[in-house]
């Protein structure tokens, strides 16, 4: 149960809910301590978890979309999410702090997208073609050094985190989790939610926005860094959760169209939902809990090819 500790004085939740109940209303909570403990201390992190992870893969795959001109740009296609599952395995070989894991998961995210962006701009032809490509080196390069790690890792302690970790999961976000993190991923969505416009200018193209006074450059660094620090920010705390990011954004797009203006909120508030109900489904579907990343790779693909071919048609 959380507490509030001031000084010598030790308030528990339930006395402060408790007060606050009294003075406003004249009702008295009757849950059992069990009970507040399940909902408070268990279900309700992993409800918030689930909703700022979804918001911030969607939103984030929205965003890349939009800045390299790609509906097939995700934060896993850049190895971004890669690149942070390295860092936080790296983190809990070596530190086993959420603090560390968030830390070097965001280093390494950054570091990932910006060789997959220096590769891909080695030619000057078809670059969208030579960014999935970089992308896929880079986060072949990555994954392949987290297989290292999980090979040198006690295979007791260690390496069996790591790979649970891998597998996409919610089961073990903590209150203190979200406390470090839930600032990080207000900052980064509310950074990418004010310039949501700016990104149809550089769907444009550069030249255009260029044309119309905006610093492209800056504008792309800014939605780059924020997307990326949202990603290491979910996978530091979920692990790897893939399809979110590339799937999300293109059922956005059936319903309210390319405008990011409206794609980036609508993606944000259904990767959120999705991403809670896939969370309940993997809760209770099985006596075991399934991994989060297992469902959204069955359940993301034949939805992602559906929606290419139903696209293709429209074509």
């Amino acid at each position: 149960m959380f507490s509030l500790s001031l000084g010598r004085v030790d308030i528990s939740c339930m006395t402060v809910l408790k007060i606050l109940f009294s003075s406003v209303f004249p009702l008295e909570p009757d849950w059992s301590v069990t009970t507040y403990a399940v909902v408070i201390d268990v279900r309700l992190p992993r409800i918030l978890a689930g909703i700022l992870v979804g918001a911030a893969l969607s939103i984030s795959g929205a965003s890349f979309q939009g800045v390299f001109q790609n509906p097939l740009v995700s934060p896993h296609i850049l190895g971004v999410a890669s690149g942070a599952g390295f860092g936080a395995a790296l983190a809990i070989l070596l530190f086993d702090n959420i603090l560390m894991i968030h830390l070097v998961s965001f280093f390494f995210g950054l570091l990932s997208v910006g060789m997959t962006y220096s590769l891909s701009r080695v030619y000057k032809i078809t670059p969208i073609l030579m960014l999935v490509l970089s992308g896929i080196v880079v986060g072949s390069l990555f994954s392949a050094l987290t297989s290292f790690l999980k090979y040198i890792a006690d295979p007791m302690n260690k390496m069996p985190a790591i790979v649970f970790w891998l597998l996409g999961s919610l089961n073990h976000v903590s209150s203190k989790d979200l406390l470090i993190t839930a600032p990080v991923f207000i900052v980064c969505i509310s950074a990418l939610l004010m310039v949501r416009w700016r990104i149809n200018l550089l769907a444009m193209g550069e030249e255009d926005a260029k044309s119309l006074g905006v610093n492209t450059e800056t504008l792309k660094a800014v939605i780059i860094v924020s997307a990326t620090i949202a990603t290491a920010s979910a996978v530091c705390i979920s692990g790897i959760i893939g399809w979110i990011g590339i799937m999300i954004p293109h059922i956005g797009r059936l319903i309210v169209g390319p405008d990011h203006k409206y794609l980036l909120p609508v993606s944000m508030l259904i990767g959120a939902a999705y991403l809670v109900a896939v969370d309940t489904i993997a809760r209770t579907a099985l006596v075991t809990e399934i991994p989060i990343g297992i469902l959204t790779a069955i359940f993301g693909a034949p939805v992602f090819a559906f929606l290419l071919r139903k696209s293709q048609k429209a074509d």
